[in-house]
């Protein structure tokens, strides 16, 4: 298996050179050549598979016997996971009748990002003692570059910190991420991990990491590696609890089952991985759910083929953004000057999300006359083009055929602030009661609606990406009518106790500069 470019070009890399690379020098995203199906018995002889058996199965898929034998692929997978405080990893919980979250926050940090980041680390870290091993000579070192929203930050820092010859640099909006996200990052001291605390916006931090890896020159000097969902390592880990779920749900309801996944997304990353899951062939009776928070990008577009940072509508009959009190940072639903709306669900507001360059790249694919002579460049002429609109413009409006290819396998769903409150409050009361975090509160909402389009067959599982501890002030202020609920004594996890008075250690960037973040970085490895 290789990969190339979203954006074009004849450049294949190997997976090892993709995971280390991160960003094509192009501008665009690794993908794999060819999307693998799945073995013909593949029910029959994954059925009983664990986490780790799953995903050295479905990893196997990709990766190369010449680039990491099965031992060695085994090995990587059971350190990474040997951490997380579920024996399932991402174990599935049934809330009602055809209604199931799936935790994927059972990792170090408690959030869905540890699945992922727990093995890119590792693969890092492999990587780089087997080509230094080599090459004793010339040490290779790799100084890791990650924007994050909340989540990402913690995570890509627990899976990477006091690893030899790695530095990481975290970039986080100041003041936009919930208390106990800023201290999970910057209460880690290791002399390898970096937080940076940018005034600006996630948008903002996203930019300068894209801007540092398309710097061919500082990208060599300092051989920059991206932890972001850029990388498409993280993408493929993620696909493995896609196919986790099925099987439990399968055991939990039967072997017909019909499935529909919702997921709370502002990057893409995760719900992609389900794509990916079923075009390998799992089997999926409903529409991927795309749930969004204000920040509304993604379920515009599947409203009306416009993939745009400001909405362009004459009118907005979606539901009423109206600002609701105790947000987890102390924000309200409002709008900056960046146009990125401050909502109760933090981690997703973004404005640009990069992973859906990776599905306009297949829509555009197939959307190419299939007698054209390279369909693959074709399709990456078609991405750079909309790329450098978006950039340019701020917004590209696809054909209506490509939109059209879009909604066979998507549906989208905006969720308000007043809905989030109301969704943490509905699961509470309900039976099993049940607390969950904003994020998961905006699938679990746009869920109630999907479901009224769906087949009464069908089961929707939807992924729960954070405890809901993270975000408490956003979940104590949905429940504080709530007779006997005590957020300390019922949800905080004892690991928390005392984080947010531990020391810190964290550089403010001043200005959204990215020269102002290239002389900390020179600074500092």
């Amino acid at each position: 298996m290789k990969y190339f470019s979203t954006r074009g070009g004849s450049q294949e890399l190997s997976f090892e050179e993709t995971v280390l690379t991160g960003l094509a020098p192009n501008g665009g995203l690794y993908i794999p050549t060819f999307i693998p199906k799945l073995p013909e018995k593949w029910k029959e002889d994954w059925e009983g598979y664990s986490f780790v058996d799953l995903s050295v199965a479905v990893l196997s898929l990709y990766i190369s016997r010449d680039e990491l034998s099965e031992q060695e692929l085994r090995s990587l997978v059971m350190k990474s996971y040997a951490s997380f405080r579920h024996p399932d990893i991402t174990p599935l919980k049934k809330l009602g009748d055809k209604k199931y979250v799936l935790e994927l926050w059972h990792g170090p940090t408690w959030a869905f990002k540890d699945v992922a980041l727990q093995l890119l680390g590792n693969l890092f870290e492999f990587f780089l003692q087997r080509r230094n091993e080599k090459n004793p000579e010339v040490i290779e070192k790799l100084t890791v570059v990650g924007a994050t929203s909340g989540d990402t930050g913690s995570a890509a820092i627990y899976g990477l910190r006091n690893k030899e010859n790695i530095s990481i640099f975290i970039l986080h909006p100041k003041g936009r991420v919930s208390p106990i996200q800023e201290a999970q990052m910057t209460t880690v001291t290791d002399a390898n991990v970096h937080n940076l605390a940018v005034k600006g916006t996630f948008d903002d931090c996203q930019d300068i990491v894209k801007a540092l890896f398309a710097d061919t020159e500082f990208n060599a000097k300092h051989h920059l590696g991206a932890v972001n969902s850029i990388n498409w390592a993280r993408i493929l880990a993620q696909t493995v609890y896609y196919f986790l779920a099925y099987f439990s749900l399968r055991r939990a309801i039967g072997e017909d089952v019909d499935v529909q996944f919702v997921v709370p997304t502002g990057n893409f990353g995760d719900i992609l991985a389900g794509y990916y899951a079923k075009k390998m062939g799992l089997p999926m009776a409903g529409k991927l759910g795309v749930a969004t928070n204000a920040n509304d990008i993604l379920a515009r577009f599947w409203k009306t083929g416009r993939y745009e940072k400001a909405d362009s509508s004459p009118l907005d009959d979606s539901p009423s953004m109206q600002p609701a009190a105790g947000s987890s940072d102390g924000k309200q639903a409002t709008q900056d000057n960046s146009g990125v709306k401050e909502t109760l669900s933090p981690a997703m507001d973004i404005l640009v999300s990069s992973n859906f360059e990776r599905l306009l790249w297949y829509l555009a694919y197939e959307n190419v006359p299939e007698d054209e002579n390279d369909r693959r460049g074709k399709a990456g002429e078609i991405i750079a083009g909309w790329m450098n609109r978006m950039k340019r413009d701020g917004k590209v409006e696809v054909p209506a055929s490509v939109l059209e290819t879009a909604r066979q396998d998507f549906c989208a769903e905006r969720v308000s602030d007043e809905q989030i409150l109301t969704s943490i409050q509905s699961q509470f009361s309900g039976t099993p009661s049940y607390v969950v975090d904003p994020h998961t509160a905006v699938g679990l909402f746009a869920a109630e609606r999907m479901a009224q389009h769906n087949a009464p067959s069908v089961a929707q599982v939807i992924l729960s990406t954070a405890h809901p501890a993270k975000f408490s002030e956003a979940v104590s202020t949905a429940l504080k009518e709530t007779p006997n609920f005590d957020f300390e004594a019922q949800i905080m996890p004892k690991e928390f106790n005392g984080l947010l008075q531990k020391e810190r250690r964290v550089v403010d960037v001043e200005s959204a500069d990215v020269d102002l973040v290239k002389s900390i970085i020179e600074a500092r490895v």
